[in-house]
């Protein structure tokens, strides 16, 4: 029988039922909204606002958008488009704007007949007051029938009804809110990734001019908030304008720009399917072996791609496969064209708009309408047949790429068949330089890979043998960018890790047989380590991206300096840590640099025996002080190596994410690399970034 308290403990009845009003479940649950409250999910809020206004030039109701970083971490967006409506609504019964700003599902996004939207990026009618909700502050300023109307909220509630503040001549809507540090761990917008999304928007709707602000270091210069271009106020303030006529068109050449294209012209089709729905489809060839394909619904870009990719490369693929069976390109002995061997070298965009769209969560991140892809197979088949049939010196040179491909393909999969055959055959998968953990549990093991055998022995020794293994790495692996399968797997190096990681590689990838659950990359501390660094980096990124993708991948953070100050000792990251632990007011002749490896025991004494000649009086403050700058892993004993870099309990790891697919393609691309002038211009550009231990 139950006592009292255990019947209290379990009854659920209607009190235990809780009814979130307004725009609490957004604040209870922000990552049902946002996806996440990490930098990703903050610039979203940029992207939600900036939604609604490019939904007001996609109807041609706006040509210009400003997107302002502002003091204080606040955002700005402005829009000359027609306003958000002020008068009251009948169901609310207050004015428009207050409820599209606090209710959940309010907006002009549903395909009603009227002033709505036709087609739009929002469908939930969500993105405007969810912003209000997570942000601590929020104001709203519109342009509207010759008057200025203005609303402010906090955490998503009014602080006083819309009120007419002044006239205008203008139209249009400024929004300004503060993201809530309660909500978000951390509240620091990045310039650089607001202007790459707001570059490619500009792609995406001709005859939209959008201009981006950094004026963050303004602080009281920006008075008139209400102004509709905050260039008007004649401040030099860092700034990027975006117009583009092109389109699709020069977004593919602008992604190209560092490649040598397989053919001359650029394919592009932009067809409407209906009064308001269309596919506009643009592509090229490059000689690389990867594949950018850029996904986008009534212009929201779809990371995660949908129906409409799954159109594009079914078209893709039977296209190409029957253009060169009928022009005897594909020689009747030769399999098929794959998807993955149509891929190879490509960079497509892919654009639908359509009235009524579905995307698999609120960030967008998947198209999950049926009927696009449908629309952008039919309509892209027939264009691109026709792009072949009228270009045939462009049509030959995309087969024999192709076709290449499908060789270097076939070449590939023989080459890792014999390896992992090879493997099997010798009795053992693992190769003999891993030092292998003891735990056959995946989610405890952790493999680090090391930069040479003196790193390598001195890992060994100071592991914890029951879960750290230990990979040393012979000088510099093979950079793999511009490398195909086959020749990739002829590195011994590469073969060993491929064997470790236990995944196998390429078309029998399987992560679900990955054998440690942390892979930590522990290079030295200088530029032979962070090329290292980088080589398997690009080796993890190309051939083993799922590994990135699902954060098992680290960076180690070995310490740059070990510091003794008399009896203690102190381990320091960077020069900043450096100079604190060391203090201001020592003299340089209370430190001792020491040299890497050499002893320190003869300054220890040296200190030792100043303080006992001077006296218990006459002692000096500040012990003497020796600095080891640590150069590399082998210079570190095993205990050094433990309590610094391989304790859990105390070492800093970094893990590896990849925020923008795009850009982080453009980097591997442009570093790793044959393009030596666009290297070359890179390093020039970034060169003031270094921190170069020289």
């Amino acid at each position: 029988m139950a006592t009292k308290k255990d019947t209290k403990k379990d009854s659920y009845g209607a009190d235990a039922i809780q009814i979130l009003e307004g725009l609490e479940p957004v604040r209870k649950r922000p990552g049902m909204y946002i996806g996440t409250t990490g930098p990703d999910g903050l610039h979203h809020l940029i992207w939600e606002i900036f939604d609604n206004s490019r939904d007001e030039a996609m109807g041609g109701f706006a040509n210009h958008i400003e997107v302002s970083l502002m003091p204080g971490n606040r955002i700005r967006v402005t829009d000359n488009g027609r306003g958000i409506p002020v008068d009251v609504h009948k169901q609310t019964k207050v004015s428009a704007l207050e409820t599209i700003m606090t209710t959940l599902h309010a907006g002009g996004k549903f395909g009603g007949e009227g002033g709505g939207y036709k087609v739009s990026g929002g469908l939930h009618g969500v993105g405007a007051s969810v912003v209000n909700a997570l942000s601590v502050y929020c104001k709203v300023t519109v342009h509207k029938d010759g008057g200025i109307y203005m609303q402010e909220y906090s955490q998503g509630k009014k602080k006083a009804p819309v009120k007419k503040i002044g006239s205008t001549k203008q139209t249009g809507t400024i929004v300004e809110f503060q993201p809530d540090p309660i909500i978000f761990q951390e509240t620091d917008f990045n310039f650089d990734r607001v202007v790459d999304h707001l570059r490619q928007q500009a792609y995406l709707v001709k005859g939209l001019r959008i201009t981006v602000n950094d004026a963050r270091e303004y602080v009281g210069k920006i008075k008139d908030e209400d102004v509709f271009n905050i260039a008007e106020l004649g401040l030099e303030i860092p700034s990027m304008s975006f117009y583009f006529e092109g389109g699709l068109l020069s977004l593919v050449r602008f992604y190209n720009h560092d490649f040598k294209p397989i053919h001359k012209n650029v394919f592009y089709i932009e067809k409407k399917t209906n009064e308001w729905e269309s596919v506009e489809v643009s592509l090229q060839y490059v000689d690389d072996i990867s594949a950018r394909i850029l996904p986008f619904a009534n212009n929201i870009y779809n990371p995660e791609g949908g129906t409409h990719v799954t159109g594009f490369k079914t078209a893709l693929t039977r296209t190409l496969n029957a253009y060169g069976r009928k022009n005897n390109l594909i020689k009747e002995s030769e399999d098929n064209f794959t998807g993955d061997d149509v891929l190879e070298g490509l960079t497509a965009v892919v654009s639908v708009k359509l009235r009524e769209i579905q995307f698999e969560g609120q960030t967008k991140a998947k198209l999950g309408t049926v009927e696009a892809q449908a629309s952008v197979n039919t309509v892209f088949s027939e264009a691109f047949n026709y792009f072949l049939e009228e270009n045939p010196e462009d049509a030959r040179a995309i087969i024999g790429k192709v076709v290449l491909a499908l060789k270097a393909r076939k070449a590939a999969k023989a080459a890792k068949d014999s390896v992992l055959r090879k493997g099997a055959l010798d009795g053992m998968t693992l190769p003999g330089k891993l030092a292998d953990c003891q735990s056959n549990s995946s989610a405890e093991s952790e493999l680090f890979i090391v930069e040479g055998d003196s790193a390598g022995g001195t890992a060994k020794t100071g592991r914890d043998r029951k879960t750290q293994a230990i990979l040393p790495l012979r000088g510099k692996i093979l950079n793999i960018e511009r490398a195909r399968l086959d020749r990739m797997l002829e590195s011994e190096q590469i073969k060993n890790l491929v064997l470790a990681l236990g995944t196998a590689i390429g078309d029998t990838f399987n992560i679900e047989k990955l054998r440690y659950h942390k892979i930590i990359i522990a290079t030295d501390a200088d530029v032979d380590g962070a090329h290292i660094r980088t080589l398997i980096l690009t080796l993890l990124y190309r051939f083993f991206r799922p590994l990135i993708d699902g954060g098992f991948v680290y960076i180690a953070q070995p310490p740059l300096y070990k510091i003794k100050k008399g009896k203690e000792v102190f381990y320091a990251y960077s020069d900043d840590e450096k100079h604190k632990i060391v203090g201001t007011e020592v003299n340089e002749q209370e430190i001792v640099e020491v040299e890497s490896g050499e002893e320190t025991e003869e300054v220890e004494e040296e200190a030792e025996e100043t303080e006992n000649k001077k006296g218990k009086k006459d002692a000096p403050k500040t012990a003497k002080i020796s600095i080891q700058r640590y150069k590399g892993l082998g210079e570190m004993n095993a205990e050094e190596l433990w309590e610094t870099t391989m304790d859990p309990a105390r070492r800093i790891l970094l893990q590896v994410k990849v925020g923008d697919t795009v850009a982080a393609d453009k980097v591997f691309d442009v570093l790793m690399g044959t393009d030596v002038p666009s290297r070359k211009s890179f390093i020039q550009s970034n060169a003031t970034r270094a921190n170069i231990d020289i």
